[in-house]
């Protein structure tokens, strides 16, 4: 039988192929796959015109998403010209990909013990102990190995991770997650999905001063409602102490993996022990403690230990005690200007600086998280007998 298809169907099957590369910048899937290409109409002489839905209106990502699609589009041969008309989906469009992107899950926190996803929480006894430029550098160093990562940052009176991230304008503000339907969508930095109560204050001034419901609200929203699509690993960066925040993440996720973060002063082990103490009491598990500001490193190779040495080996031994394994120190991070200059600047010191000892060191603790694992224990595995 004859091939009838004239060559307007094979181009316009060509540049469908070629839009089938370009990804929603949000979601992070092609935009052929999530409905959004409603057809391509080629006409004699290699016109095209595509018809582009978006999910919502006023979508952020509209004009990115329009660029990619007419470039991917005039790239294809033969293409002579190319217009992209732009709608908005309709409700029944939009509820069906919300239910498709959910795959079918019912509302609810996504990582539950038979999820996929590895849940680590980095926590610290008290605050100014570098723990939320510890989680960014490790979702970054784990990023850039190809896993796929998130960062709640659940700190919420004290978030900074927006501004680690770089996902902050020159004024400090944070843009908002776009919104489809009940499902929220995280910005993206450095390949890591990122959300934060910094993305919904009006003023980056403003003080956040919540109780306990409404903290536990705002938690178990993020886990609910935000659409992080298929994760390898989900850092949370932990309010210091042992709070509300900390009772509700071991409510809600108490499978998740801690990793406490001390300095190397032997008195921060009493308030570091504590953290991971809390950890357990609901089920998780200390997986290691990383000694951040552990000493700083001179032109001549010596360092200089200006807070004390011993803190994160103290720490360990102490959050040893009741575990089946000894809890390791996975790294000992010096203290570094490009590490700060980094977290200023929005840009992890791993990807900025990797030659620095910092990112070394930030490096190595990816690896070794890396190198655990997670057990099966408590994960269904989909297997069945025939």
């Amino acid at each position: 039988m004859a091939d009838r298809t004239t060559p307007q169907d094979q181009l316009g099957a060509a540049v469908l192929a070629a839009l089938g590369r370009v990804l929603d910048p949000e979601i992070r899937r092609p935009v052929t796959e999530l409905d959004m290409i409603r057809g391509v109409d080629v006409q004699p002489g290699g016109s095209v015109r595509v018809d582009l839905q978006l999910t919502i209106v006023g979508c952020p990502a509209a004009d990115t998403i329009e660029r990619d699609v007419r470039s991917a589009a005039g790239s294809v041969p033969g293409v002579a010209t190319v217009d992209v008309d732009v709608s908005v989906m309709d409700p029944a469009v939009r509820r069906a990909l919300t239910e498709r992107l959910r795959e079918g899950r019912p509302q609810g926190v996504q990582f539950t013990p038979d999820s996929l996803t590895r849940v680590i929480a980095v926590t610290s006894g008290k605050g100014g102990v570098g723990k939320s430029t510890v989680t960014a550098n490790l979702a970054a160093a784990l990023a850039r190995r190809g896993q796929r990562v998130g960062i709640v940052d659940v700190d919420v009176h004290g978030f900074s991770i927006p501004g680690l991230m770089g996902l902050t304008d020159e004024h400090g503000v944070a843009p908002r997650p776009t919104r489809v339907d009940s499902m929220i969508l995280p910005p993206v930095a450095h390949e890591v999905k990122v959300v934060s109560i910094g993305m919904f204050v009006d003023d980056v001034s403003t003080a956040v001063s919540w109780r306990g419901p409404m903290l536990h609200r705002t938690v178990n929203q993020f886990l609910s409602d935000v659409w992080f699509g298929a994760l390898d690993v989900l850092l949370l960066d932990m309010p210091p102490g042992t709070g509300d925040v900390a009772i509700s993440v071991g409510q809600l996720l108490p499978h998740a993996e801690v990793l406490v973060v001390t300095t190397p002063q032997a008195a921060a082990a009493d308030v570091a022990e504590r953290s991971g103490i809390v950890a357990r009491q609901t089920g998780q598990k200390v997986v290691g403690v990383v000694e951040n500001m552990a000493g700083l490193v001179q032109p001549d190779g010596s360092v200089l230990h200006l807070f004390g040495e011993g803190g994160g080996d103290e720490t360990a031994r102490r959050l040893s005690r009741g575990q089946d394994a000894p809890v390791p120190v996975l790294g000992r991070v010096p203290l570094s200007v490009p590490l700060r200059a980094g977290g200023d600047a929005g840009l992890p010191v791993v990807l900025g600086d990797p030659s620095d000892p910092a990112a070394v060191a930030l490096d190595a603790v990816a690896d070794r998280l890396t190198a655990m694992g997670r057990g099966l224990a408590g994960r269904k595995l989909g297997l069945s007998l025939s």
